[in-house]
């Protein structure tokens, strides 16, 4: 009983000890932080100080600079005051000069304008005067030009008749006496648009055909060609839809079945399946029909928040189950469940951590139960954290024992 006492009064000096440890270390800290920040506002103050010295020092050097300049400006006045008197008689002068040439100036300026007023209006009679030459011109010009064409005309129609071997003499002896210029130009007119619907004659056309015959001979291997090709890629194409069509419905099909699997286990219950929202496999939607026990609700749409956490959890392990991998990371998938919920989320990754090994992130007690091993971060003091590792086995069997 004495060793008893005397264990509970050290206990309770040490438990005083730590205390006023404690106490001590927050004071030791507040007079350090206190300290820091004094002689910041010191180091603050000081560098304040030394910038007002320094602005003191400019202000005085330019204050020096501006009484000398003072000093220079007023020695220029008093030096400027002597030739003044001078200057204004000079001005005087001046102005009266200046008035004079004004004057001379305006008498100029009234003779300039009468001459240019007269030289306007001999310019404005030699523009009507050279109008009128500029329309004798063009209209001699323009007859001249009637005269040449009627000239070439006739050498034209001489040349012609030559040709032809026609005399002139002849040709008019025998022109009827109602033919006049109109009707043989009509007429002349009639033939030459029987010549023009005759078309051209194309002396190259054999030249020009053998050509194009053997353009379309290229043409038509080149056609061929393509149209292999095309036969090619498009036997190719339906080979690459055959097969992934094929692959999109194994693959399909074993998602679903897996879902049909993982559903009822999440759930306690119900069913879920997966159904195409189109014919074509290759551009279909899929929509995910969940049913949780007492529920008549067809699509997923339709459900709480934790059951379409539920039924994304379930979909997500029938995805992982078709291609697993060495791990899984978790990130707080049970945050939106309750506790019946997340025991059944427990369950279920603990069945398939035997193939595959989870890491997962969370706060739910429920869920740190199901962990081998948990790991966590702590802070035991202001800006220091630390990582705890407990192994849960190894924890329980101390427990026990």
């Amino acid at each position: 009983e004495l060793d008893t006492g005397e264990r509970e009064q050290l206990l309770a000096r040490r438990d005083d000890s730590r205390a006023v440890l404690d106490q001590t270390r927050q004071s030791a800290r507040h007079d350090k932080d206190t300290a820091h920040q004094l002689a910041m506002r010191f180091q603050s103050l000081r560098t304040q100080i030394d910038a007002m010295e320094q602005n003191i020092e400019r202000t005085r050097n330019q204050v020096l600079q501006l009484e000398q300049r003072r000093s220079s400006l007023v020695e220029g006045i008093s030096d400027a005051e002597g030739p003044l008197a001078e200057m204004k008689l000079e001005l005087a002068g001046q102005l009266e000069k200046r008035l004079k040439v004004e004057e001379e100036l305006a008498e100029s300026r009234r003779s300039v304008d009468e001459i240019e007023h007269g030289l306007r209006e001999s310019e404005s009679r030699r523009s009507d005067i050279e109008q009128r030459a500029q329309q004798l011109r063009s209209s001699l010009e323009h007859e001249r030009v009637e005269v040449q064409g009627f000239a070439v005309q006739r050498r034209g129609l001489q040349e012609q008749l030559i040709e032809a071997q026609y005399e002139i003499e002849t040709v008019l002896d025998n022109l009827s006496s109602d033919a006049t210029e109109a009707v043989w130009q009509e007429s002349l007119e009639s033939v030459g648009r029987k010549i023009i619907r005759l078309g051209p004659i194309n002396l190259a056309a054999i030249d020009e055909y053998k050509s194009q015959s053997e353009r379309k001979i290229y043409l038509d291997a080149q056609n061929d060609d393509l149209v292999e090709a095309l036969a090619t890629l498009e036997n190719a194409i339906r080979k690459i839809d055959k097969e992934t069509r094929q692959r999109f419905k194994e693959t399909y099909d074993q998602v679903n079945s897996n879902l049909q699997e993982l559903f009822p286990k999440v759930f306690g219950g119900g069913t879920a399946h997966l159904e195409m929202t189109g014919d074509d496999l290759l551009d279909t939607g899929i929509a995910i029909m969940a049913r949780p026990p007492g529920k008549r609700n067809s699509t997923i749409h339709l459900l709480s928040g934790g059951e379409k956490a539920l039924t994304a959890i379930a979909m997500v392990f029938a995805i992982f189950r078709l291609n697993p991998a060495p791990f899984c990371i978790l990130d707080e998938v049970d945050a939106p469940l309750d506790d019946a919920n997340v025991a059944r989320y427990a369950r279920l990754v603990q069945e398939m951590s035997a193939q595959v090994q989870f890491i997962y992130i969370t706060h739910n007690k429920i869920a740190m139960e199901m962990a081998d091993q948990l790991m966590g971060v702590t802070m035991h003091e202001p800006g220091v954290s630390r990582l705890v590792t407990v192994d849960v086995d190894a924890a329980a069997e101390l427990a026990a024992s």
